[in-house]
């Protein structure tokens, strides 16, 4: 594998977890939000990581043979989890009960999940700056 390669997958990680940093943060923003166009609460967003497969013809020519390539987001999905129902008669979107449904998403996972995106990004952003300063001294070398 060469060091352009290798920035490849970096860089498609590193835009992969960008994404799933947008939707933590979207699903933290709207951890109250009861009502939206769509009707009903807020729902979770959810990122679908799917790895990206050179192909053949491009791995004969590069002498790499079924290698990861990098990684893609697929989809970003709406979570299929039920609302929380959470008694407050006095909200304004109460039902007759006194329920009102809430967005499930948890804060204690949701930070917890943007830490390990953001460490990835952080080590992708290290692979980065390290494929480059090898690249920087293979042209030293050549001098």
């Amino acid at each position: 594998m060469d060091i352009f390669s290798t920035m490849k997958i970096s860089a498609s990680a590193l835009k992969a977890q960008r994404i799933r940093m947008n939707a933590i943060s979207s699903n933290l923003a709207n951890l109250e939000t009861t009502r939206t166009p769509d009707g009903g609460p807020y729902r979770k967003r959810e990122v679908v990581f799917q790895s990206t497969q050179q192909g053949f013809s491009d791995a004969l020519d590069s002498r790499m043979r079924d290698a990861a390539q990098g990684v893609t987001v697929s989809q970003v999905q709406a979570s299929d989890k039920p609302p929380r129902m959470v008694y407050d008669p006095s909200h304004p979107d109460a039902d007759d009960q006194g329920q009102v449904a809430m967005p499930n998403i948890s804060l204690v996972e949701e930070t917890a999940d943007m830490m390990s995106a953001s460490r990835a990004y952080e080590a992708n952003v290290t692979v980065v700056k390290s494929a480059k300063r090898m690249a920087l001294k293979a042209l030293e070398i050549g001098r």
